[in-house]
């Protein structure tokens, strides 16, 4: 499972599959890789996005307007995979659209697809062990979030069913760009480094080159999302050039 980082920090990096377009969308996510991403997470977009704040609703709304479903998604992440071998892919799901194509199916055809991982954001750990067990026999890596406000023994599950690495939320609420780093970060990245050997990536707020080398201090990858789907949003008609130049800065590149 190429869910590699080869720097650090690491850059995984959101989009929201079918916003504006999936062909668009492709041309975004080749783009972000050659200017130094190392994890795409594909959004499969849903109707209730619950914790993503408005800059990725927005866009979930606008590529469920356009017919975006997770089959869809799957053929890109494959389209993808077709042009690059190392790049880590990983669905970013709710669970909803997975129940409903059928979780064995589901992880048979994501590995087909040349998916590495699945994050599933609305799934408890406590309610996981299907998914899990699933996701394993079809050597996909299962990443779960782990929150400041999980207690140690929460953490501990947490980090003995992910592979991959474990997605550390530097604060609670939803997704959003923020001025600083959230002060939670660096205590929830100590104390998940007490339970696990695996790579932690930040998230939540991430959205400039100083916060993002910031990450990289006490993580071994950062999470950057509401601030490239911003960038694609704000850039209609040369999405991929724009969101290049974005990651190329974020990377100091």
């Amino acid at each position: 499972m190429p869910l590699t980082f080869y720097k650090k920090p690491g850059l995984v990096v959101y989009v929201t599959c079918g916003d504006p377009d999936l062909a668009t969308t492709r041309d975004i996510v080749l783009a972000t890789l050659a200017a130094g991403a190392d994890v795409i997470e594909l959004g499969v977009p849903f109707s209730d996005p619950v914790a993503d704040g408005p800059v990725i609703q927005k866009a979930s709304e606008r590529a469920l307007k356009n017919g975006t479903c997770l089959s869809q998604v799957l053929t890109l992440a494959a389209e993808v995979r077709q042009q690059t071998q190392s790049a880590g892919l990983v669905v970013f799901s709710y669970l909803n659209p997975i129940l409903r194509m059928g979780m064995e199916k589901f992880c048979r055809v994501a590995r087909h697809a040349g998916v590495d991982g699945v994050l599933l954001t609305d799934l408890p750990i406590e309610e996981a062990d299907e998914y899990v067990q699933a996701a394993r026999a079809h050597d996909l890596a299962p990443i779960f979030l782990a929150a400041p406000t999980s207690r140690d023994e929460r953490l501990k599950r947490i980090a003995q069913a992910s592979q991959g690495f474990v997605y550390a939320v530097s604060r609670t609420g939803v997704t959003g760009a923020r001025q600083k780093l959230a002060d939670d970060a660096r205590p929830l990245v100590r104390r998940l480094r007490r339970v696990t050997k695996l790579p932690i990536a930040i998230g939540f707020g991430i959205s400039t080159a100083e916060q993002f080398a910031e990450a990289g201090d006490f993580a071994e990858a950062a999470v950057v999302g509401s601030a490239v789907v911003e960038t694609i949003e704000r850039n209609p008609g040369r999405e991929a050039e724009a969101v290049s130049a974005f990651v190329r800065k974020l990377c100091g590149r």
